[in-house]
């Protein structure tokens, strides 16, 4: 057994390139890295495992189906442990199985890697089960009811903008007995509910840029403005706030295989030195997936971070592999649309902007949804800011404003 697995690792290391996946009762501190072809792996085992041979049955050395990937940089983030729930996969007998064992393992719903400790104090425990069903039942609801509730939040937002341009729902009954309905003008009828329920546009004048006040304020009108679209964000930075619109974000979700993720730059030329904002949009009211990411209690673990709520890191754009390599190779969705992940998308583009301008700095905002991936934003930058270039974006950051804002992560991730 013992010659079959050296050879197996040999053959792994010189061929593919690929890094072994030790049993699940041996990962954590016991893995270590196989490099790449040309390396000597004439390791013995127990070197390799740091244990003694004649413990092999009992640790039960396996490679797994699914290989666990390491960047070539030992610093690069990877996840430790996870706890990953599918609720596509579930059904309703799966639930009550779930409900009535605590076997967790064997459902094919939940996707688990962690200690037998974590297993055994966070996850097998009737309250907890109960926690996950609930989560999968309301994600499950919400993967069922995506398209209708879609369909009505578009028939909610028109008829909104006509009730608002009419002055009121009176007042709209009174314009139709009337035949003179009036239709929103370019502007109003694009509006969202966050922008029907608060018309404000303009920024406060009492609090200017050298007021201490002021980057909280203009997070608050930004975050206000975020569920708009592209059109109706140029119109108020460049418009009404006299500002610079840099950028508007589409990014993609590997896990959800869509666009989910949208977020805008703006830079603040009335400020000195010049202000960027990145903002990064909530929860929308008709969104059945972001209303699902905020109901996951999916989670996942990196060295020296803690754990991280995994909706949150995938809307970001962890990758598939469920790690966080420090750069991407440019991959197609189809012929014309790249994969645009936000925080890499957003990172080279801030980059860019403070390297053209040696002054600006730059922070980040959001609310609900978009105040965690905001959080996260500068969580993950942390984990990659031993490279100089992002140091830079590090030393710039100004501050994190964000408006209510869920839990993004245990005590330790805090």
């Amino acid at each position: 057994m013992l010659e079959k697995l050296l050879i197996y690792l040999r053959f792994r290391s010189k061929h593919q390139g690929e890094v072994l996946c030790i049993s699940r009762s041996e990962r954590g501190e016991k893995m270590r890295k196989v490099t790449k072809a040309k390396k000597n792996v004439s390791l013995t085992l127990t070197k390799f495992l740091d244990i003694d041979v004649t413990q092999l049955a009992a640790h039960h050395l396996s490679f797994a189906s699914k290989p666990y990937y390491y960047m070539e940089d030992p610093k690069e983030p990877v996840c430790q442990s996870y706890f990953f729930l599918k609720p596509e996969e579930a059904s309703f007998l799966e639930l009550l199985y779930l409900l009535c064992s605590s076997d967790v393992g064997k459902r094919r719903f939940i996707e688990i890697e962690c200690s037998e400790e974590d297993v055994h104090n966070k996850v097998t425990e009737f309250r907890r089960r109960w926690v996950i069903f609930i989560s999968v039942v309301l994600q499950w609801s919400l993967l069922f009811f995506r398209d209708p509730l879609a369909r009505t939040g578009d028939v909610f937002d028109k008829w909104l903008n006509i009730i608002s341009a009419n002055g009121g729902l009176l007042m709209f009954f009174i314009n139709r007995l009337k035949g003179k309905v009036v239709k929103p003008d370019s502007f109003t009828s694009e509006l969202s509910v966050v922008g029907n329920v608060d018309w404000r546009i303009e920024l406060d004048d009492n609090i200017k840029p050298k007021d201490t006040r002021y980057k909280g304020a203009l997070s608050m009108m930004v975050v206000k403005w975020s569920y708009e679209n592209e059109d109706l964000l140029k119109t108020v930075v460049n418009d009404h706030w006299k500002m610079k619109f840099l950028r508007f974000y589409n990014c993609w979700n590997d896990y959800l295989g869509r666009d989910s993720t949208q977020a805008f730059l703006f830079q603040d030329t009335t400020s000195d030195p010049n202000l960027i904002v990145v903002a990064f949009r909530g929860t929308e009211p008709f969104d059945a997936d972001e209303w699902s990411t905020d109901f996951d209690i999916s989670w996942c673990e990196f060295s020296g971070v803690g754990k991280a709520h995994s909706g949150f890191m995938k809307a970001l754009g962890m990758q598939p592999n469920y790690t966080w390599p420090l750069e991407l190779k440019t991959e197609k969705v189809n012929v014309d649309q790249p994969h645009r992940f936000a925080y890499y998308t957003i990172r080279k583009k801030l980059i860019d902007l403070l390297q053209e301008n040696k002054s600006a700095k730059f922070i980040l905002t959001g609310h609900s949804l978009g105040g965690a991936l905001a959080v996260m934003f500068v969580a993950v930058l942390a984990m990659h800011g031993y490279e100089r270039e992002y140091e830079l974006l590090m030393e710039r950051l100004e501050g994190v404003y964000t408006f209510g804002q869920p839990r993004v992560g245990d005590a330790k991730f805090g």
